[in-house]
């Protein structure tokens, strides 16, 4: 079955050309996945096609009406749900949201631009609010896209090898482990000889042990969610007492 992705933007270009390129296109090719793109202003009501006004209660900048996204939204009864507005102050996009998402038929992700949405946007339309983290863009693109790719590269098929998925960074509460490939050596630099041994399950055992190692040492908090290490996952790091080479 072909996940359906819809997209409010006032820049349905900016969508687009990203949506051709690389993993997502090919995948787009594939009929893995397939984009629908709206573009909220065209259900203004004025000549000037007028998306945004002044704040209520005064104050910088400009806020996106209401009734332009609305009917949009109420334009096409086929749009995806859940509709999911992407906004600083939503919940933090992660890993499980991914795989929570890529388990369903589709959903809609509405960008903002200016100062954000007039709540009722929010209220009346939107299921959900995401944040892609701690920073301001200048629209919600950049997160759409964020958000769109993360999702679909875990949809069967997407990557061509789908284990490569279920090894990457965040998808066991873990960074992944570091990667090398040829030479063998440089400038001073070896390989770390395990991965060189043909011995698969003490490489897949040193990579765990750099994993959990490296995520220690860079994000700790990741580890808490998961509620620590294993008794399995403990006797790896013993095995494998430091990174080789450090990370």
């Amino acid at each position: 079955m072909t996940m359906r992705i819809d997209v409010l933007t006032l820049f349905p270009e900016a969508i687009e050309n990203y949506a051709t390129t690389s993993v997502l296109g090919r995948a787009r090719e594939k009929g893995i996945w397939d984009l629908r793109l709206h573009d909220f202003r065209e259900f203004t009501d004025d000549v000037h096609r007028s998306v945004d006004d002044t704040p209520y209660g005064g104050g910088a900048g400009m806020v996106l009406r209401a009734d332009p996204i609305l009917r949009t939204l109420e334009s096409d009864p086929s749009i995806p749900r859940p509709v999911i507005a992407l906004t600083p102050s939503g919940e933090p996009m992660s890993h499980a949201i991914a795989k929570e998402l890529s388990a369903t038929s589709g959903f809609t992700l509405l960008c903002g631009r200016y100062e954000g949405f007039d709540q009722r946007a929010l209220d009346l339309g939107v299921d959900r609010e995401i944040s892609v983290g701690d920073f301001v863009l200048a629209g919600g693109e950049l997160a759409a896209l964020c958000v769109i790719e993360s999702v679909v590269r875990l949809l069967p098929g997407a990557l061509g090898n789908d284990s490569s998925s279920e090894e990457e960074s965040f998808a066991e509460g873990l960074l992944e482990y570091p990667h090398f490939t040829k030479p063998a050596e440089y400038r001073g630099i070896d390989v770390p000889e395990v991965l060189r041994s043909g011995d698969h399950a003490r490489i897949a055992r040193w990579r765990l042990a750099q994993a959990i190692r490296l995520t220690q040492a860079r994000r700790p908090d990741l580890l808490a969610k998961r509620g620590g290490l294993t008794p399995a996952e403990e006797q790896i790091l013993e095995e494998f007492p430091a990174l080789e080479p450090e990370a």
